[in-house]
C-alpha cells in the first residue's frame, strides 16, 4: 500500500469535500472512498436494527461487520440502495455521535485502509491525512463559514424535496463542528502538512482546479 498513491481531502460537513474528491478522483481515474458514507451507514444499520447510539461495544461490533457495496453513486446495503438513506438530516446528525466513539473508528479503520488500490485513491473525510494515511502524497483541508455550509445544504435538502430551515441547519452545523473538534479521538483538525483552501467564495470548478494544480506540483 505503501506504493500506491493518495490524495486526502478532508474538511467539516457540507465543505464540499466529497464532490470535490469524487471529482478529482475522476479526473486522474484514481479509486474513491466517501469515508463518511462508512459512517452514515453505521449509524443508519444502528438506527434500522434499534441499537442504542450509546452501546460502544454493540455499534463497533456492527461496524466491523458492514458489508457495503459501492456501485458508481450507488451504496447498497442488505440488499437495498441506501444512498439517499443514509444522507437524511436524521441519520446526518445521529453521525456525528457515532463518529465519536473510538471503538466505531477503530473498527472501521482497516475496512478504510483496504480502498488504497492501484492506481491511486483520493479520501475524504475528516481523519483522512491525520490517521488513515498519514503518509499521502497531499493532503487538502477545505473549509468553509457555517452559513455557506448550511446554504449548500438547504439547496441540497429543496432537491430532495425535504422540508429544511436554514437557521436551524446553521445551528447544526455550528454544534457538530464544537463535537467534531473536541472529541477526543481523531478530532476535526488539518494535517501540519495539508494546504487548507476555504471555499465560501468558490465554485466547485475553481476549487476541483486548485486541487489538481496542488497534485501536479507534487
Amino acid at each position: 500500500m505503501q506504493d500506491i498513491p493518495v490524495i486526502t481531502i478532508d474538511g467539516p460537513a457540507a465543505s464540499g469535500k466529497g464532490t470535490i474528491a469524487a471529482r478529482v478522483a475522476r479526473s486522474l481515474g484514481f479509486h474513491y472512498l466517501d469515508s463518511g458514507a462508512l459512517y452514515r451507514l453505521a449509524t443508519f444499520a444502528a438506527l434500522k436494527h434499534g441499537i442504542s447510539l450509546d452501546d460502544a461495544a454493540a455499534l463497533a461490533a456492527q461496524a466491523a461487520n458492514l458489508d457495503p457495496v459501492f456501485d458508481g453513486e450507488k451504496i447498497l446495503f442488505e440488499g437495498e440502495d441506501v444512498s439517499t438513506a443514509i444522507r437524511s438530516e436524521a441519520v446526518s446528525s445521529a453521525t456525528s455521535q457515532v463518529a465519536a466513539i473510538p471503538e466505531v473508528r477503530e473498527a472501521l479503520f482497516n475496512l478504510q485502509r483496504r480502498f488504497a488500490r492501484a492506481p491511486g485513491l483520493v479520501a475524504d473525510g475528516r481523519d483522512m491525512g491525520t490517521v488513515i494515511f498519514p503518509k499521502a502524497e497531499l493532503k487538502v483541508f477545505l473549509t468553509a463559514t457555517a452559513r455557506v455550509r448550511a446554504e449548500r445544504r438547504y439547496k441540497q435538502l429543496v432537491e430532495r424535496g425535504e422540508a429544511a430551515d436554514l437557521d436551524a441547519l446553521t445551528r447544526d452545523l455550528e454544534a457538530r463542528d464544537k463535537r467534531d473538534r473536541e472529541r477526543e479521538t481523531a478530532p476535526l483538525r488539518a494535517a501540519i502538512d495539508a494546504y487548507i483552501l476555504d471555499t465560501s467564495e468558490m465554485d466547485i470548478e475553481s476549487v476541483e482546479k486548485k486541487v489538481l494544480e496542488w497534485w501536479q506540483s507534487r
